[in-house]
C-alpha cells in the first residue's frame, strides 16, 4: 500500500472558514457526477423504510419486511435498536467538538493511506483525482487486538470514553442485525455470522463525518457515490441536516432521519454472500451552503483473511454463485487505492457467464 498522499492534504473545514465564495476545481465534479435534487419525494415508495426492532426481532413478519427491505432498498431505518439515545447524542456532540479544535491539533492525528486511521480529508491514492467536500476521522475498534485508544483524539475530554462505549452498544447491535439476516434469508440465526469468520473474529471501524458548509454545493460533494466495501454499516445521522442519499432506479432519495433512529445500509460483502438476493445499494452525501455536517458511520465486516463467497445454502441450479471469492483485505485494499467508485468494485467480481 501506498505510504504518503500523492497531494499534499488540505482541511476542508479549513478552506470553508476562509469564506471562499468558488469551490476550487480540484473539488468540482464532473457535470454527470453532481448532485440530484428531486422535486417530488413525497410518496411512501420514495422512503427509506423504517423498522422497529421490537417487532424484527425472531418474528417472521418482521423478517418478511426486513428482507424486502434488503432486496429493495438495501437501506433501512432502525428505532428501538438499545442503543442509548443520551449516548447517540453525546458522541455526536464530541466529534463535533473535536472538529471544531484548530487545525493544527487535528493534525497531530493526520492519517496515511496504509491504514488510513487518524484525520483526513481524501479517500484514494490517485493523484489529481476529484476531492470530496468533507473531513473525517477514521479508527479502528476490532478485533480488539488492533484498537489503539491511544490513537483516537484525547480531545475534548471523555471522548475516548464515549467511542468505546458507543462502540460497545452498537456493536451488539450489529450483531443482532446480523443474526435478523440471516434469518430473513430462510438460514439458521448463526449462519451468516459463521460466513463472517465468527463474532470473535469480525472486524469493525468508526468514521467520523464532517461536511462543512460550502459556497457552490451544486458543483461538488460530501461524498461520492459509492456502495459500502464491507459487510453492514450503522450510521448515526445528524439530528438536524440532512445530506444522506440513496439511489433508487434512476432516482437519488433524500434520506429523512427519524428521531433516535440509526441508519443500516447492507456493504458489498453481504450482497456477495446472500448471492445478490440482498443489495448493497450506492448512495452519496450532499452538502449546503448553510450548515455544516456531522454523522457517524460504524462499519461492520467480516473476517479480514477468509475468502468470502456466496453461501452453498442460497445456491440453485437456476442461480448458481454469481460472484468469485475474494478475501476482505484485498477487496479493501482495492477501495482505498481506488477511491469511491459507485458499484464498479463489487461488479468486478461477477463470475463470468
Amino acid at each position: 500500500m501506498v505510504a504518503s498522499w500523492p497531494e499534499p492534504i488540505v482541511s476542508v473545514q479549513a478552506l470553508s472558514q476562509t469564506g471562499l465564495s468558488t469551490v476550487p476545481n480540484r473539488y468540482v465534479k464532473p457535470a454527470h457526477q453532481r448532485p440530484v435534487y428531486n422535486s417530488d419525494q413525497s410518496g411512501l415508495d420514495m422512503e427509506v423504510p423504517v423498522l422497529d426492532m421490537r417487532d424484527v426481532w425472531r418474528n417472521p413478519e418482521g423478517l418478511k419486511r426486513v428482507r424486502n427491505a434488503c432486496e429493495e432498498w438495501g437501506f433501512f431505518q432502525v428505532v428501538n435498536h438499545g442503543v442509548d439515545h443520551m449516548l447517540m447524542e453525546s458522541v455526536r456532540g464530541a466529534w463535533r467538538e473535536f472538529f471544531d479544535l484548530p487545525v493544527e491539533e487535528k493534525r497531530k492525528y493526520a492519517n496515511s493511506p496504509d491504514t488510513y486511521e487518524g484525520y483526513g480529508s481524501r479517500i484514494g491514492v490517485v493523484k489529481d483525482a476529484k476531492l470530496d467536500w468533507s473531513d473525517y476521522f477514521f479508527l479502528n475498534y476490532l478485533p480488539s487486538s488492533i484498537r489503539n485508544p491511544s490513537k483516537w483524539p484525547s480531545q475534548p475530554p471523555k471522548i475516548r470514553e464515549l467511542i468505546e462505549e458507543y462502540g460497545e452498544e452498537v456493536n451488539k447491535l450489529c450483531e443482532r442485525l446480523v443474526e435478523t439476516l440471516s434469518e430473513s434469508l430462510g438460514l439458521e440465526p448463526n449462519h451468516l455470522m459463521k460466513a463472517f469468520g465468527g463474532e470473535d473474529k469480525v472486524g469493525a471501524n468508526l468514521r467520523a463525518n464532517f461536511y462543512p458548509k460550502c459556497p457552490q454545493p451544486h458543483l461538488t460533494l460530501g461524498l461520492s457515490s459509492h456502495s459500502d466495501p464491507g459487510g453492514i454499516t450503522i450510521v448515526l445521522p445528524d439530528e438536524k441536516v440532512a445530506g444522506l442519499q440513496v439511489r433508487r432506479g434512476d432516482c437519488w432519495v433524500t434520506v429523512k432521519s427519524v428521531p433516535n433512529a440509526l441508519i443500516v445500509n447492507i456493504g458489498d460483502q453481504v450482497q456477495i454472500l446472500s448471492n445478490g438476493i440482498y443489495k448493497s445499494v450506492e448512495h452519496q452525501v450532499v452538502v449546503n451552503s448553510g450548515m455544516d455536517r456531522v454523522s457517524l458511520a460504524l462499519f461492520y465486516n467480516p473476517r479480514s483473511d477468509i475468502p468470502i463467497v456466496p453461501i452453498k445454502e442460497l445456491l440453485t441450479e437456476d442461480r448458481p454463485a454469481l460472484y468469485k471469492p475474494i478475501r476482505f483485505d484485498e477487496y479493501r485494499l482495492l477501495i482505498r487505492q481506488k477511491g469511491p467508485s459507485g458499484k464498479n468494485q463489487v461488479d468486478s467480481l461477477l463470475a463470468s457467464t
